[in-house]
């Protein structure tokens, strides 16, 4: 595997104490069955913020890392944070973060706006930074507060996304870890995954706030989270098995030598789709979304957590991470474990 001597020390997550569970979306509904949800997500509870900010997650997600490794935060020399969902339009919410961590004042930090596919993007960010010699220690970051988007009575949405966030350590190391990276953009796709008022192409006024319920019984407005279901699956589809064979093809690999496979844990029927379509046996892949639900750019580094903790990957094993979504945007690289 080639690589610029960049990888992974370590990962922690940080889910916000309240659980929303399928029982209490149904009350709440007056329609569907707890178990039309599961069916429909993967999904029995995730976690959803009151009144938490993306930087209490954030910071939160850090503390653990440093209290559960020992890494001293000193050593830290560049901050990224993925989000969607920043504190404020300016200033960066990665400068705020590094405030809460208490990192050292020459410590790089920026926001980066992606969603699915960011952890994927903030790797090959910290490997950039390593490689390019402005940093050893990289902390990536990624952390939304998708919930407080999503209108309380469309099923759609609110069914499948819940808050967290991870942080992952990328440190420079000899044996280069982090492989190399296949990444794509098709903006044409961005009106399919979007919250179309609140920011300047939009600004809110009091239409913007007016909701509509559609044939679904899905109420939203145009300041709610928007998701064309359909569309969004097609181009998964459409984008997913060629990244994954031209990851393998960069790697000089086949799909029976990756150990273990981790997808952004997007929804079950759209990943048992994608399972089946690319040829992954089911003990090869990862999924841990059932009682966290679709945690957008925290998915992949919390399902490697849980994949290692539960025996799953190993030392040694060949990974692949794959990331996809609003954007359109898709990444994917191997991970040397």
């Amino acid at each position: 595997m080639k690589g610029f001597g960049a990888a992974i020390r370590a990962i922690s997550y940080y889910l916000p104490e309240k659980v929303m569970d399928n029982a209490a979306l149904v009350k709440e509904f007056g329609a569907w069955t707890e178990d039309k949800i599961y069916l429909k997500t993967g999904i029995r509870e995730r976690h959803v913020v009151t009144d938490q900010l993306v930087s209490d997650l954030a910071a939160a997600a850090g503390e653990k890392l440093f209290a559960e490794t020992g890494i001293d935060r000193g050593e830290i020399d560049f901050l990224l944070l993925c989000t969607e969902c920043p504190d404020y339009f300016l200033p960066a919410t990665a400068c705020i973060v590094q405030d809460r961590l208490g990192l050292k004042k020459t410590t790089g930090a920026l926001d980066f706006n992606l969603g699915c596919s960011g952890f994927v993007y903030g790797l090959a960010l910290a490997r950039g930074l390593i490689a390019g010699g402005i940093a050893r220690k990289v902390l990536l970051l990624t952390a939304d507060t998708l919930s407080r988007t999503v209108h309380p009575m469309d099923k759609s949405t609110r069914t499948i996304f819940g808050d967290a966030a991870a942080a992952t350590l990328i440190e420079a190391s000899d044996e280069g870890r982090i492989g190399d990276f296949v990444l794509g953009t098709d903006g044409s796709g961005r009106n399919k995954l979007i919250i179309p008022a609140g920011a300047w192409a939009q600004p809110r006024t009091a239409e913007t706030a007016e909701t509509k319920t559609n044939r679904w019984g899905n109420t939203r407005s145009p300041e709610n989270l928007y998701m064309n279901g359909p569309e969004v699956l097609a181009f998964t589809l459409a984008t997913v098995p060629g990244a994954v064979q031209e990851t393998l093809g960069v790697h000089g690999m086949k799909l029976e030598d990756v150990d273990l496979f981790v997808f952004h844990q997007a929804s079950l029927l759209l990943l048992e789709h994608l399972r089946k379509e690319i040829g992954i046996p089911e003990e090869k892949f990862f999924l841990n979304m059932e009682c966290k639900g679709n945690t957008v750019s925290a998915t992949i580094p919390m399902a490697l957590r849980d994949a290692e903790d539960q025996g799953r990957l190993r030392s040694g094993d060949r990974v692949m991470v794959v990331g996809f979504g609003v954007g359109y945007s898709w990444g994917a690289t191997m991970l040397r474990w």
